[in-house]
């Protein structure tokens, strides 16, 4: 049978991008591609990369104080929303122009309109015509989760939050993963009054412990007001804001209220269960580990699949499938010890094993030291890093290290280095500390603090 395409991807995100042009550039395939939104996805429209350069933006204020304490004379105004979300628009419209230059450049046709599946071979796009393709590629990404409250369309999601007519004065972050503790840390530090509710017990569920108790300590101590064990009910338009109940029986008024409870697949109306596609109880499309799914011609990479929700390992599985459909060389996707940071304030960085994963799983050495870093003891600042090794007893090899300080992310990613490579405790012993730096801590941690 002919086919229109070799390749059809569905979704103009990072990995479906990636995807798209390497096996169009690198093997001569005939590739199409529709996006329904902004060429870019999640991640460099409304994700990743506007979400950076707002942290950038928000840890001025605090850097500001610190300079006058430093001797510097800063005359210290208030924030220009305005100005700033212009240059961030500016910003995102060249990287959009950038992806559609390297499809362009790769030889991809783009098709700026929605996509559903066929059948096996077929896609319909939104003018009604179809198009026939040997492989098709899922990489429709996720979307924001928003809670079934009275009057919820009241609320944001972070899909809205750069695009803000005015900075509210008032925010209520609904949520405690990272992207609600994420936000929180950017609105307070541009000078927004930020609660946060939470329905568990403490945020960053998932994360390490002593990681999550060590920056909710911190985010509260610089004027988050954290509400754990609290949910929304209900929500109000009212002359001021918006008015809101809580679970423990309180109101509350808002300018704004941001709904960050996580992100779902983008399967909803695709089409994908008509055919064959085994879709999840949370709606991902479910893959091998070539990201091939029940229907052998149907493929499906990144946050769709719900594997990690993370755009490195979007591009890395779309290298993956372009080895294994078009180089002939079958490549499964390694998603072991990927590290992450998260970018609070102060941030984040972790690879490996929390340590009660790490406790369920073999006997474990726990090394670890909170200190006030040189750059805030000298201006009497409060503000404490925490620098974490877990190790296994038997092996001696580090399962997980978490490191929660300024630059965070930074740092863990070259830790990811030797945690993949399989380091040890002793390997880290054997490296020469680099002073004066935070980091040095790593390897200068002699003795553990408990077992496991």
């Amino acid at each position: 049978m002919d086919f229109d395409y070799d390749l059809f991807v569905i979704g103009g995100g990072s990995g479906g991008v990636r995807a798209a042009r390497v096996a169009a550039g690198e093997t001569g395939a005939k590739v199409g591609l529709a996006e329904e939104s902004r060429m870019g996805g999640t991640c460099v429209i409304r994700g990743c990369v506007p979400k950076k350069l707002m942290v950038f933006a928000s840890e001025y204020a605090e850097g500001m104080h610190e300079a006058v304490d430093y001797g510097w004379n800063v005359q210290i105004g208030g924030f220009d929303w305005p100005k700033f979300r212009k240059r961030l628009e500016g910003e995102l419209d060249r990287l959009e122009g950038v992806y559609n230059r390297l499809l362009d450049g790769s030889g991809v046709e783009v098709f700026a309109q929605r996509a559903t599946l066929a059948d096996a071979h077929t896609v319909r796009l939104a003018d009604g015509t179809t198009k026939t393709a040997k492989h098709i590629l899922i990489a429709t990404g996720g979307w924001p989760a928003v809670p079934d409250i009275e009057n919820g369309e009241l609320a944001i999601t972070s899909n809205d939050v750069f695009h803000l007519p005015e900075m509210p004065k008032r925010l209520l972050v609904i949520g405690g993963g990272y992207i609600a503790c994420e936000m929180a840390c950017i609105f307070n530090g541009l000078g927004t009054k930020v609660t946060q509710f939470y329905r568990g017990a403490q945020i960053l569920r998932g994360f390490d412990g002593e990681a999550r108790g060590h920056i909710s300590e911190h985010m509260q101590r610089h004027g988050i007001e954290i509400h754990c064990g609290t949910n929304i009910l209900s929500m109000e338009k009212v002359d001021d804001g918006i008015r809101v109940r809580s679970t423990t029986g309180d109101s509350f008024t808002f300018d704004e209220v941001l709904f960050a409870t996580g992100r779902t697949p983008n399967t909803k109306g695709l089409g994908l269960e008509e055919f064959g596609v085994e879709i999840g109880r949370r709606g991902e499309v479910v893959v091998d580990e070539y990201s091939q799914t029940a229907v052998p011609s149907v493929y499906a990479i990144g946050d769709v699949t719900n594997r990690v929700q993370l755009t490195p390992v979007a591009i890395r599985e779309g290298m993956a499938f372009v080895e294994t459909v078009f180089k002939g060389n079958p490549t499964p996707v390694d998603h072991a010890l990927i590290p992450s940071a998260v970018f609070t304030q102060p941030e984040y960085g972790t690879v490996g094993l929390s340590e009660e994963d790490a406790r369920e799983q073999e006997p474990i050495e726990v090394y670890s030291t909170s200190f006030r870093p040189m750059h805030k003891s000298f201006i009497e600042r409060d503000d404490r890093v925490l620098m974490k090794l877990i190790v296994s007893q038997k092996t001696r090899k580090v399962l997980g290290v978490h490191i929660v300080a300024d630059h965070a992310g930074e740092m863990i990613q070259l830790a990811g280095v030797a945690v993949k490579m399989g380091a040890t405790k002793e390997d880290f012993d054997r490296t020469v500390a680099v002073h004066p730096t935070m980091s040095e801590e790593l390897v200068t941690l002699k003795t553990p603090v408990r077992t496991a």
